[in-house]
Order: C-alpha cells, then sequence, then structure tokens
C-alpha cells in the first residue's frame, strides 16, 4: 500500500475503473450473447432488435477503449453477415 496521499488516491482511481471496465465487458459480453440467441431461433424481428442493442455497445466499448476499434469493426461485421444469412 503507497504513503503519498497521491498514490493511495491512483490505487483508488485505478480500482473504480477496473470495476467500471469489467462491468462494461460483462455488459457486452451478454448482450452478444442474446444476439446470438435470437439467431438461433430465427425470429428475424428479434434477432435485428438484438443486432441495434449489441452494435450499440460494441460502439461504446471501443469509444470509451474497452475493445479496440479494429476488434469492434470485425465484431459488427460479423453480426451483419450472420444477420444477412438470416433473411
Amino acid at each position: 500500500m503507497p504513503n503519498i496521499k497521491s498514490s493511495k488516491k491512483d490505487v483508488i482511481r485505478s480500482k473504480i475503473a477496473y470495476e467500471k471496465n469489467k462491468a462494461s465487458k460483462s455488459e457486452l459480453k451478454t448482450m452478444l450473447k442474446k444476439y446470438e440467441s435470437a439467431l438461433e431461433t430465427g425470429n428475424k424481428a428479434e434477432a435485428e432488435a438484438a443486432y441495434k442493442q449489441a452494435v450499440k455497445l460494441v460502439d461504446q466499448a471501443a469509444l470509451h477503449g474497452i475493445l479496440h476499434k479494429n476488434n469492434a469493426a470485425r465484431k459488427k461485421s460479423s453480426m451483419t453477415l450472420k444477420l444477412n444469412k438470416l433473411a
């Protein structure tokens, strides 16, 4: 444990950021799983709704540095191709 006041604050800030990022990643993974399950059921309307939410979360994750922008682009492209195959 650090002794300097600013270092103590840094440790606290780091823990807060870690928890936020962890929650965001978990939410993103959950939405991607919901999207995949909507595709498996074959319901086009449900899949499109899940697609919109998943793309929004992927974009937000890329914006906040949780995902790399190329990783986000790859995920969105993959989701779009899967949705188009369903049609």
